[in-house]
């Protein structure tokens, strides 16, 4: 039985309330503390829309968010492959639940007001600068002059994380995967059925759609670039221009083309560089610990970044319940996930080389995919680990070997 009693949450995000909410359902006190003014329903989303794998809405039973954000989200029942005018099914995985995708500042939204409901406390305006251990604790400075002292201190601030600095200052920092972000929903209807989604290669660029319920369609770009441009630099630039490249690029391709034509600029979301983390040494010293993207961020093409960030608050929140020290749990907790969330990475950097393909690898494209989707995209071979994952919360989690 653990002897922690306070958490520190760094981050307000995804990962963690879901944390907080774990941790308190193992008898842990968490308080959030997000870097960012509250707004008037908690902490607001940067980004558009993302996908939530069915493991990652099994993750969300075990603290009982799973209903309130399904509710929100549209599920995505077909997966389709366009290549030029070819459409080929993608085949899904046998009696798995279909993905989810919302938009992130639904989802913080839902998992702030289930957080605060079982008593999760929040900060707000508490941007972390340093982190100390105190006796049997830890005590967090942030950039206004206070200080709060618990336990632990949870890092779930994100791919660029201050914790992560703290724990290792030699830790490596994001990558850039060489595509940039864009999402808006275009007026032009696609023939497609609602829950489908499209992946599509056009001539010059990936990008992909499915009908948006209510009307129109909703669209994501990966637009190859060279050079990262970071969230300020890319929406310093005027959505009118970023549109305008957009149907440059995609002027050729077909709904490519109607998509960008009935997009308005004013509601173009610019995601800024997709970017990844190459494996982290070391998620924990001391009294401190990753979660999440601070930890483990795939790229987007593995549909389970938020997805693995959920599982890794709840796995945590097991750890520090039943083992009886800090670092045991801390052990434990990166044994539980280190190799599932870096054989995640690995397919999903695997697929981001497909995105931004030379002239031969295009070329070849429309005969290479369809005999791929036949053999190498098998889905119990692929991605049935990855979605048919489900966390017993009730479950002790014992020491190795016998880890569970």
């Amino acid at each position: 039985m653990t002897t922690v009693r306070t958490a520190i949450v760094i981050g307000g995000g995804i990962a963690g309330p879901v944390t907080a909410l774990a941790l308190n359902r193992a008898g842990i006190t968490a308080t959030v503390h997000e870097a960012y003014p509250a707004t008037a329903s908690g902490v607001g989303g940067i980004g558009g829309t993302l996908a939530l794998a069915p493991n990652g809405v099994a993750a969300l039973r075990a603290v009982g968010a799973d209903e309130p954000v399904t509710a929100i989200a549209t599920p995505i029942h077909r997966n389709t492959l366009a290549i030029g005018r070819r459409r080929i099914d993608l085949p899904t995985l046998a009696g798995a639940p279909p993905l989810r995708v919302v938009h992130r500042a639904e989802l913080n939204r839902v998992l702030h007001d289930r957080a605060v409901a079982e008593g999760v406390g929040y900060a707000y305006g508490k941007r972390l600068v340093d982190a100390a251990r105190t006796g049997s604790g830890v005590t967090a400075r942030f950039d206004d002059g206070s200080t709060a002292t618990a336990d632990v201190l949870v890092g779930a601030d994100g791919i660029r994380s201050t914790v992560r600095g703290l724990i290792d200052p030699a830790a490596p920092g994001p990558r850039f995967t060489g595509l940039l972000g864009f999402e808006a929903v275009a007026r032009h209807e696609v023939d497609a059925e609602p829950g489908t989604m499209t992946f599509s290669f056009g001539r010059r660029g990936y990008y992909l759609y499915w009908p948006e319920p209510g009307g129109g369609t909703r669209w994501g770009v990966n637009l190859p670039r060279q050079r990262p441009m970071s969230l300020v630099e890319a929406r310093a630039v005027p959505t009118r221009q970023w549109l305008d490249t957009l149907r440059d690029t995609y002027g050729d391709d077909e709904p490519g083309r109607e998509l960008m034509a009935t997009s308005d600029a004013d509601e173009l979301q610019v995601v800024g560089s997709l970017q990844i983390m190459p494996p982290v040494p070391h998620w924990h010293r001391d009294r401190m610990v990753l979660v999440g993207d601070a930890a483990h961020a795939p790229s987007n093409s593995s549909g389970q970044g938020a997805s693995l960030a959920i599982e890794s608050g709840v796995q945590l929140a097991r750890c520090l319940r039943d083992l009886p020290d800090v670092t045991s749990a801390f052990d434990a907790y990166v044994r539980l996930r280190r190799a599932r969330v870096e054989k995640v990475a690995a397919r999903a950097a695997r697929i981001n080389h497909a995105k931004a393909p030379g002239p031969v690898a295009r070329a070849l494209m429309p005969v290479l995919m369809p005999l791929m989707v036949r053999t190498v995209l098998d889905p119990e071979r692929t991605i049935a680990d990855e979605q048919r994952h489900v966390i017993d919360f009730d479950a002790p989690v014992t020491a190795e070997p016998a880890l569970r």
